[in-house]
């Protein structure tokens, strides 16, 4: 039942909406010569539809990366020129997906889902009035009686074999047009079967026609396939409750000062935003006049208002509540916070994993396996002398009865409610293959500033620094991010110290901030390479020379003793590595336990650790943040970042946690252990379902009738099992 209706959309032809430019305005830039186009393609309906699709775009020359996601019926490729964007488009309509550029600003009703209800209903008024008239045959009319009700029967099943039965025709018909095979060419060939078999019954007066069996069938498929259909979308209303959360629009101010108000789609970078009391914030921005309270439990997860005022920086979907406040739009609102928050929950759900790569691969080889079997039965039924008739009703059922639907629901279903399960703790899960790797690990890997820490230390005994010395660090760091970098910013507003402007700034990263001023090249970061004859965490210095010393403290993240001990219970490895220094690191580790921890390592320094660990033999979850991370988290078998991370180590990451606490890791892991024990139940249930039923079908021990009934209660079964996930962990965390 992971088939779905056919849609309406009209194929993208060549002409003004496949122009180049059109595909450029319709996707997104993530660098500047790599961009992200999302196509619709509603008769999407299996595992055979996502690997045809992913494979033939995989031989696209210029096509990065393209990915197929089942429960959006979306498929997203990058591309470096508009030209491959279009021969992407051509390639995925000519394997007979008529497909169109994704517009997420315009309102998506789901025609699907409307279609199938529709197909549903005239179903099951053609089955309940042909069950009616059977009633007569079974109580034992004969003759003339009998050829009427069966005539009858027959004009009654016409509108659910012709119109609800189109959603298996319309997909059988396109995958055998251009030489494939899916789910629905079996039920589509034994429903066939199955009608001309009852007319020819019915037109030579025999005792026996399946007109009841077929729209009864046809009403269980629909039902079972409907029932499909609102499983995904309630496992997928995290993605819609993201939705909920954007805004329609804002009061811009216009260059002339005129105010005027523009949908979302509309607000560009730079834009300055009126944004009144009540009002979600639409795109990210920076507070530049006011002073108000913002709610921001969907960043942090915390339920305590944060205060803003000039300088902040604001996320979209955050609610202001206390006060009128002006903003400026840092980014367009595809590239906003709320933006990619709701991509990550879409592309969980279309990651390879290996179990995902292994069901679609069955799924594809079984569905030729169904046609050769039901044909040999139908041909040894024959040579035993069963007759015409029974020969065809046991390839009919054998037809119907192994269907491998269960089968390609078996993954994707549960990386759909585990996306939706972590969501709800603050958890953004970025590729579904992450999720998978999750379970096999058995060593964490830590940074400290920013993710063990809370990444906002604050420099100690800072009225000790001279005012001219604050003066020129503060200068140097404000073209940093890092944590310490803005801790020295912070202390030089406070003391409302003047900074002078150094010239030809450079960071360095995991070392520093380098500036020439009045002829001299200072330095702030690290001892070492700042300074040789410097002491503390940072280090000013003069051409070479050190000149002040920084220490900073910073504040643990809430939960981090009990994660910690909740990942060594679990007899994982923890290891800490941090480029803070040796003396911090060390005291910080013997505080949690940590037995390997490193101090003043470089990012090269932990790549190379976690390589050794892998070399080992060892699956390595690395936990960090910011742009020293970034390579190691690229590197690990699986990682995780914080929401305050750095852009690129979010992107490095597979995994994205909202809140300030530290329980998201091993709550992460406990949910990748269950989803892999739920993959492992679907298929054993779905393989043990079909090595029962074909027997039995072959066997001629079936019905095509009871066929439908037990095709779609495997799918069902395995539907309702992957749900099973959705409920709370036994096991709470300590915030729970």
């Amino acid at each position: 039942m992971s088939c779905c209706a056919p849609s309406d959309f009209v194929p993208l032809a060549q002409g003004p909406d496949t122009r180049a430019q059109e595909i450029t305005l319709g996707s997104r830039q993530l660098e500047p010569t790599l961009w992200q186009t999302d196509l619709s393609v509603p008769s999407i309906h299996c595992g055979g539809c996502i690997a045809k699709i992913e494979t033939a775009l995989g031989k696209v020359p210029g096509i990065v990366a393209p990915r197929v996601n089942l429960s959006t019926r979306r498929v997203t490729i990058k591309w470096h020129d508009a030209a491959a964007a279009q021969a992407a488009i051509d390639t995925v309509q000519t394997l007979g997906y008529p497909c169109h550029v994704f517009d997420d600003t315009q309102p998506q009703r789901d025609e699907a889902f409307h279609k199938l209800i529709l197909a549903l209903a005239v179903a099951a008024f053609s089955s309940m009035n042909i069950m009616m008239l059977s009633i007569g045959v079974w109580a034992g009319a004969t003759g003339s009686t009998r050829d009427v009700f069966h005539a009858i029967a027959g004009l009654l099943c016409l509108p659910a074999f012709l119109y609800s039965g189109q959603v298996f025709y319309k997909s059988a018909f396109d995958a055998l047009r251009h030489k494939t095979t899916n789910m629905d060419v079996p039920i589509a060939i034994g429903l066939i079967l199955a009608f001309a078999l009852s007319v020819y019954e019915t037109m030579i007066s025999s005792d026996q026609a399946y007109f009841d069996a077929v729209a009864t069938l046809i009403f269980f498929l629909l039902a079972g396939r409907t029932l499909d259909h609102m499983m995904r979308a309630r496992a997928r209303s995290a993605v819609d409750g993201l939705a909920r959360l954007a805004a329609r629009g804002a009061m811009v101010v216009e260059p002339n000062g005129q105010t005027t108000y523009r949908p979302t789609a509309e607000l560009a970078p730079g834009m300055e935003i009126m944004l009144a009391a009540g009002e979600r914030v639409p795109v990210d921005g920076e507070v530049i006049d006011g002073i108000s309270e913002i709610d921001s439990s969907l960043v942090n997860g915390e339920s305590q208002p944060l205060t803003v005022a000039t300088g902040s920086a604001l996320r979209a979907g955050t609610l202001n509540l206390s006060s009128p406040i002006r903003l400026r739009a840092t980014a367009a609102a595809k590239d906003s916070f709320l933006a990619e928050m709701t991509r990550m929950m879409e592309a969980a759900e279309s990651g390879r994993g290996a179990y995902r790569t292994l069901a679609d691969r069955v799924s594809r080889h079984y569905t030729p396996v169904v046609n050769i079997a039901a044909a040999l039965a139908l041909v040894l039924w024959l040579i035993l002398g069963a007759g015409v008739h029974q020969s065809i009703t046991i390839a009919i059922s054998v037809l119907i009865i192994t269907c491998p639907c269960a089968l390609g629901l078996a993954v994707p279903m549960v990386q759909v409610v585990a996306a939706r399960r972590l969501f709800t703790r603050r958890i953004m899960l970025r590729d579904g293959a992450a999720l998978e790797q999750l379970a096999t690990i058995d060593t964490v890997v830590f940074d400290k500033t920013g993710t063990l820490t809370l990444g906002q230390p604050q420099l100690k005994r800072a009225d000790a620094v001279s005012t001219d010395l604050l003066a020129i660090a503060a200068a140097l760091a404000g073209h940093s991010l890092h944590p310490y970098s803005q801790a020295v910013s912070a202390a030089a507003r406070t003391r409302q110290i003047g900074l002078s402007q150094p010239e030809d700034v450079r960071e360095h990263a995991g070392l520093g901030v380098e500036g020439r001023l009045d002829g001299h090249v200072w330095r702030l970061g690290r001892a070492g390479w700042a300074s040789a004859d410097g002491v503390g965490q940072v280090i000013l210095a003069r051409d070479g020379k050190a000149q002040a010393a920084f220490d900073f403290e910073d504040t643990e993240r809430p939960g981090l003793h009990e994660a910690i001990d909740d990942l060594k219970r679990r007899g994982l490895n923890v290891e800490l590595l941090s480029g803070d220094s040796a003396p911090v690191v060390a005291e910080l580790a013997q505080r949690l336990g940590i037995e390997t921890a490193r101090g003043e390592v470089y990012p090269a320094d932990k790549l190379a650790r976690i390589r050794k660990l892998q070399a080992q033999g060892r699956k390595v979850l690395m936990v960090g943040d910011g742009l020293n991370d970034s390579p190691a988290l690229a590197a690990a078998d699986v990682s995780m970042a914080p929401a305050n991370a750095a852009d690129v180590g979010r992107n490095a990451a597979g995994l994205v946690f909202l809140s300030e606490s530290l329980d998201a890791v091993p709550y992460a892991i406990e949910t990748a252990h269950q989803s892999r024990r739920l993959v492992t139940q679907n298929f054993v249930l779905a393989i043990g379902y079909n090595a029962i039923a074909l027997p039995v079908a072959f066997l001629g021990h079936i019905t095509p009738l009871a066929a439908a009934i037990a095709m779609s209660s495997s799918s069902i079964i395995v539907v309702a099992n992957a749900l099973r996930l959705v409920r709370p962990s036994e096991k709470k965390t300590h915030h729970e």
